[in-house]
C-alpha cells in the first residue's frame, strides 16, 4: 500500500536579537532614511524582526528548529533519512544548507539538498518530501525553511528593509498509515523575476550586479493576493474540500494586509487566520514552519485540525499545501 505522509512535529528558533521598529527608526535614521513604527505598521502589520549575528549562518538556525521538531516528534536524528532545506540565503555557493546541516545534526547518508524558491520555498520543500515518502523513497523526513535575509537587505531602502528578519521553522514528516498531506498546487512564472530579486552573482571573486534585495512592493502585492487565491482553491478542489473545511490557514508571513485579502477571498473569518508577522516580519522560506510551529505550541492549531499552508515569492513562485494535523 502506498503509504500517506504526516506532520509528526514541529520546531522553530529566532535568532536572540529582536530589533523593533523603532530600534530599527534609530539605525536608519544615522544612515539618513527616515521611518518610523507607525509608518512600518500601517503599511504591513510588522512591529519587530530578528536578525541573526554575523558569524550565523541559515544552517545554525535550522539546527535548533530540527532539534526542536524531532524531539516534538519523539525521534532521534538516527530517524531521519532525507533532509530538505528551503532558503535563498545559504551559508555559501554549494556544498548546500541541507549537507551542512546534516553534518551539524551528526547523520550521515541520506539525502540532503535544497531547495531555492525563495518565499514558497518551503511549500515546495514540503510537496518533495511527500512524494519522495509516498513512492517509498524515505520515511522520515526534516523539511526546514531557513534563512537570513538580514544579510541581503538595503538599508538605505526603507520600503524593503523594514519588512524582513531571520529565523527558521522545522516539521517532521513521516510515512503514515492514515492521511496527513492531502494535496498540493506548485507554480512559477519566470516572466515576473524583475519585480522581487536580488540581481547580483560571484564571478572571478568579484560581486556582478547588485547582490542586495529589490522589490516592486505593488506589484507583488496584486500578484500575490490573485495567485495566493488560486493555488488555496486548487488545492482544496484536488482534495474534495472546500474553504469550509479549513480549520487554519497560515499563508506565507509578507504583509498583515496581503494575507488578510487571502483570508477574505476565501471567505475565512479572521479567527482562522494565523499571524506571526507582526513579531518576526518577513522570515520567507521560514515564515510558514515559523508560525506553524508558534500556532501548535500556542494551542492554536490541534492535532486533527485541517490546515492550509500558502506561499508566494520571488521567481514568481507560489503553491498551497492542505493538511491535516
Amino acid at each position: 500500500m502506498t503509504p500517506f505522509s504526516r506532520i509528526t512535529g514541529t520546531g522553530s528558533y529566532l535568532p536572540p536579537r529582536r530589533v523593533t521598529n523603532d530600534d530599527l527608526a534609530r539605525e536608519l535614521a544615522e544612515r539618513g532614511v527616515e521611518t518610523s513604527d507607525q509608518w512600518i505598521v500601517e503599511r504591513t502589520g510588522i512591529r519587530a524582526r530578528h536578525f541573526a549575528a554575523p558569524d550565523v549562518g541559515s544552517s545554525d538556525l535550522a539546527l535548533h528548529a530540527c532539534r526542536h521538531a524531532l524531539e516534538a516528534a519523539g525521534r532521534s536524528v538516527g530517524d531521519v533519512d532525507l533532509i530538505i532545506v528551503a532558503t535563498s540565503t545559504p551559508d555559501m555557493i554549494f556544498p548546500s544548507s541541507a549537507a551542512i546541516l546534516q553534518n551539524k545534526l551528526g547523520i550521515a547518508g541520506c539525502p540532503a539538498f535544497d531547495v531555492q524558491a525563495v518565499c514558497s520555498g518551503f511549500i515546495y520543500a514540503l510537496t518533495v518530501a511527500d512524494a519522495m515518502i509516498k513512492t517509498g523513497s524515505a520515511r522520515c523526513a526534516l523539511v526546514v525553511g531557513a534563512e537570513v535575509f538580514s544579510r541581503i537587505l538595503d538599508f538605505n531602502d526603507r520600503t524593503t528593509c523594514v519588512l524582513f528578519g531571520d529565523g527558521a521553522g522545522a516539521v517532521v514528516l513521516e510515512a503514515s498509515e492514515t492521511p496527513g498531506i492531502l494535496a498540493s498546487d506548485l507554480h512559477a512564472d519566470g516572466k515576473h523575476v524583475g519585480i522581487l530579486c536580488v540581481p547580483g552573482s560571484v564571478s572571478g571573486g568579484q560581486v556582478l550586479g547588485t547582490p542586495l534585495l529589490h522589490m516592486d512592493g505593488q506589484a507583488v502585492f496584486k500578484l500575490a493576493v490573485r495567485v495566493l487565491e488560486e493555488a488555496a482553491n486548487a488545492t482544496l478542489a484536488k482534495a474534495g474540500k472546500t474553504a469550509a473545511d479549513i480549520d487554519w490557514l497560515i499563508p506565507h508571513q509578507a504583509n498583515l494586509r496581503i494575507m488578510q485579502g487571502t483570508a477574505r477571498k476565501l471567505k475565512l473569518p479572521a479567527e482562522k487566520l494565523v499571524v506571526t508577522v507582526h513579531d518576526h516580519g518577513n522570515t520567507s522560506a521560514a515564515s510558514i514552519p515559523l508560525a506553524l510551529d508558534v500556532a501548535v505550541r500556542g494551542g492554536q492549531v490541534r492535532k486533527g485540525d485541517m490546515v492550509m499552508l500558502e506561499g508566494v515569492g520571488g521567481g514568481f513562485t507560489w503553491g498551497a499545501v492542505l493538511l491535516t494535523l
